[in-house]
């Protein structure tokens, strides 16, 4: 019942489904490890009574034979007494051939239970044999599985760990990606570029602004000289002298406006 309940155990550790366990657990790696260690601690107790069944198989086996060496000997000595008896009765005595007859009888009864205790224990030999080489078998078995599972742990180990690798760096790579408008470099690049946009905006109405201050300047330059020219004429102040003044056509923004029919009159 012992070595039922190892194997039985161990069957069910090989047969459990891995993935799934895995799955359900906190820490896989714990989970993995602990897997390790219970399939370890249930080869270990595999291989205890392995070794009890193959010592008792050794005993059977010894016993075995002697019982057949022993059948040998008696056999060897019902032979002896045997052919004693037969000299003694050669030689006329009666007495001591009947005695070494005796004797032989002895030998060779013994010699038979010899045998039919060898017999008896050769069924069982066998039996305990074929046991003996299915253990060792299942248990060279038990130790692939347990290097496959390693390999397996160390295996799933490493691809958590580059996983987890791999997830930190791409943390860190978008922590820093200035590109990303929701990082505080991205938001810090839109005020800077509506505050340059703010001063563009400024320089383009400061310029309008100046240009037009220049405009009315002119206009008001253009005025001034048309109403001194007036009061020149006023005064009698021949044609030739107006036209010493500022020459040039002009477009007073203020100059009334009057019909061509008016000059006409004149």
């Amino acid at each position: 019942m012992t070595k039922q309940s190892i194997f039985g155990r161990i069957a069910q550790l090989a047969k459990a489904n891995i993935n799934a366990i895995l799955d359900q657990a906190e820490d896989p790696q714990k989970m993995l490890d602990q897997m390790v260690r219970d399939y370890s601690n249930n080869i270990s107790e595999a291989e205890s009574a392995i070794a009890q069944t193959i010592g008792n198989l050794r005993m059977l086996q010894d016993d075995h034979a002697e019982d057949v060496r022993a059948a040998q000997d008696w056999g060897n000595k019902a032979l002896a007494a045997s052919r004693k008896a037969d000299e003694f009765r050669a030689a006329g005595n009666v007495a001591d051939a009947q005695k070494f007859d005796n004797l032989a009888k002895v030998a060779i009864q013994r010699q038979m239970s010899s045998e039919n205790e060898a017999r008896a224990a050769e069924p069982t030999i066998a039996a305990q044999s074929e046991v003996v080489e299915r253990l060792k078998s299942g248990l060279e078995q038990m130790k692939g599985k347990l290097n496959q599972l390693t390999t397996k742990r160390n295996e799933l180990v490493a691809r958590s760990r580059t996983a987890a690798a791999q997830t930190q760096v791409n943390d860190a790579l978008k922590s820093i990606d200035i590109m990303d408008p929701t990082s505080e470099v991205g938001r810090f690049e839109e005020k800077v570029r509506r505050e340059e946009a703010r001063v563009r905006g400024q320089q383009e109405l400061a310029a309008s602004s100046l240009d037009a201050q220049f405009n009315q300047l002119e206009d008001l330059g253009e005025q001034t000289e048309v109403e001194a020219r007036l009061a020149a004429l006023k005064q009698g102040t021949p044609p030739a002298a107006l036209s010493a003044g500022k020459g040039g056509t002009t477009e007073a923004a203020d100059v009334p406006v009057v019909d061509e029919a008016d000059f006409d009159k004149l």
